[in-house]
């Protein structure tokens, strides 16, 4: 009997969360609203040990709620904990004017978000601080969804913004954000409450440059195929080419939008490095423009990828193309017929395969460059070997890629007859940013300018009093 006690003992014991002690008292958390967030997040916390209260309006009518909650009225279920969780629109604050005395000296934790960006005057929280003055108002799990915490899909929205004007406030909020494997991040004050509010509700706010650029470098390089490659035909040779307008004329575009976006990723260093020689310094501030470009190269060179990407498929397509099957056909058949073949050419044979085997290893660094940047690789090296392999490796897959075009192109670049209208060929657009980035790269890499931009980056300053004494401020 001793040992059926024991193990129904520690039956019991298991049963309970893993979090919490048995012996320890459960902390009681209130939480306002019973909603799919406040039900979710109530399971979540139940979970990891919290005793959870429920306030609503007709407790008696309230279901779908989480085995071990109990449900309250507000004014009952506010008594019942000191931090109370919001888990109501805006527009149905009114009610806790009548709990102000309740909730004096409670922690209100507001979740709310609003349909559009600065949709009120001031953020929610500030707006709760308002009508309940006496309380410490914290913001907080607002950017954490219903389905994440239901599904436990958390790898997109582990991350919990938190502000307040109380710091006490904010490090229990914290702790309870931490005990749900979540990871907080103080934001400051409540006047950073409608910055947290505004941020759920942006659409990819990173690759928007991204995308509106490759979007009018596609349109742009688009038109300008169409009309060397299809109106000019027809116009002096009558003649239909519009069926490469499905195949032929993307695989223009592709290679020369990922090219493009590629350079465009390593000109913003090249241009601040220009700015900080001609300042002499490394503490004044970058114009918005570059700023905002600067943050915005991860997703350019992600978006360059996925160009590179579809012009391997639509190369790798080209055999069995009807066109080319076509024309396959009738230069055998001309050449049995005349009964003359065409000789080998040793130079002919190297720029080809040199132009394949450049695109090989340019494509096969652009693909090691993207795969590092996803942070769940990103995470596992240390600064110097991802600024290595971001830097290093980044400048060694472009100079591969602009030496692909360079080689596909060969000796016409300077072939009056490649133009069309006194257009040049579409590639010959695609090297003008990439070599443009690597003449600058190059010239900032001679050592009497290398040396001056790293002291700047360490902290000289062209005009300062420690460097006239010699000093470096670090």
């Amino acid at each position: 009997m001793p040992g059926v006690l024991k193990i129904m003992e520690k039956t019991s014991t298991d049963a309970l969360p893993l979090t919490v002690n048995s012996l320890e008292k459960q902390e009681v958390i209130c939480i306002f609203g019973t909603g799919d967030f406040g039900r979710s997040l109530g399971l979540k916390m139940l979970q990891c040990g919290y005793s959870i209260v429920y306030g609503s309006r007709k407790p008696q009518m309230s279901s779908l709620l989480p085995n071990g909650a109990e449900v309250l009225s507000y004014s009952e279920a506010a008594h019942k904990s000191d931090i109370i969780i919001i888990a109501i629109h805006r527009e149905h604050y009114d009610f806790l004017t009548e709990l102000t005395e309740v909730l004096n000296g409670k922690i209100l934790v507001d979740i709310s978000n609003n349909l559009k960006i600065n949709q009120y005057p001031e953020s929610n929280a500030e707006y709760l601080a308002q009508l309940v003055p006496g309380a410490q108002v914290v913001k907080a799990f607002n950017t954490t969804s219903a389905w994440a915490l239901q599904s436990g899909a958390l790898d997109a929205s582990q991350q919990v913004f938190v502000c307040g004007n109380d710091s006490k406030a904010k490090e229990r909020v914290m702790d309870i954000v931490r005990t749900l494997a979540l990871t907080p991040l103080d934001r400051g004050s409540l006047l950073a409450a409608s910055e947290i509010e505004n941020y759920p509700l942006q659409l990819f706010p990173k690759w928007r440059f991204p995308f509106y650029l490759s979007v009018v470098l596609c349109i742009f390089l688009f038109f300008y195929c169409v009309i060397r490659e299809v109106i000019y035909p027809y116009v002096y040779e009558k003649k239909d080419s519009t069926f490469r307008m499905a195949i032929s004329i993307p695989n223009r575009i592709f290679p020369i939008t990922a090219l493009t976006l590629l350079a465009l990723v390593y000109l913003p260093g090249v241009t601040a490095a220009i700015l900080q020689l001609y300042r002499g310094t490394k503490y004044r501030r970058f114009p918005d423009w570059l700023d905002h470009w600067m943050l915005c190269r991860k997703q350019l060179g992600l978006v360059a990828l996925g160009f590179a990407f579809l012009h391997v498929l639509y190369t790798l397509v080209i055999p069995i193309r009807y066109y080319v099957r076509w024309r396959l056909r009738n230069i055998t058949v001309t050449q049995a017929t005349s009964k003359k073949e065409n000789p080998f050419s040793t130079t002919t044979a190297w720029i080809n395969d040199a132009y394949i085997a450049l695109g090989i290893l340019g494509f096969f660094l652009f693909v090691l460059l993207g795969i590092t940047s996803l942070p769940s690789v990103s995470n596992t090296v240390n600064w110097r070997e991802f600024r290595f392999i971001q830097s290093k490796l980044g400048y060694l897959t472009l100079i591969l890629c602009t030496a692909h075009t360079l080689v596909y192109g060969g000796k016409r670049f300077l072939n009056p007859s490649i133009l069309t209208w006194h257009l040049p060929s579409a590639y010959v657009l695609a090297l003008i940013i990439p070599c443009t980035v690597l003449v600058i790269k190059l010239i900032l890499i001679l050592p009497c300018i290398d040396k001056t931009l790293t002291r700047i980056r360490q902290g000289w300053e062209r005009n300062s009093k420690s460097a006239l004494n010699g000093k470096t401020d670090i």
